[in-house]
């Protein structure tokens, strides 16, 4: 009784985390800061942390304040281990930036 899978349905190893763009002033490359909410070892207070992590951007289509899911990558740069996976939610303030030179 062996289960045959479809690529579609491949589970990947890689590591995935969902944060916010903090800046996208490099070109190709995000930052991204990832918040984690952890019990704290002896007070059991929730305590917040965060990291940023660089990412890959090939199309440079994330903007500052989007949610963005990054996966895991072999090393892109010094820095850079994370690649874009997906545009989660837009920024507000993207959509606003985005039509201003519309209007113009």
């Amino acid at each position: 009784m062996t289960e045959v899978k479809s690529e579609a349905t491949v589970e990947s190893r890689r590591n995935e985390k969902v944060g916010q763009v903090v800046s996208t002033k490099m070109q190709k490359t995000i930052v991204v800061e990832v918040e984690m909410r952890k019990a704290h070892p002896k007070y059991k207070r929730i305590v917040k942390s965060s990291k940023k992590f660089y990412a890959h951007d090939e199309q440079n289509s994330a903007r500052v304040g989007d949610v963005v899911r990054i996966r895991e990558t072999r090393p892109l740069s010094k820095l850079k281990r994370w690649q874009l996976e997906e545009i989660v939610r837009r920024s507000a303030l993207a959509q606003v930036e985005a039509a201003a030179p519309v209007a113009e």
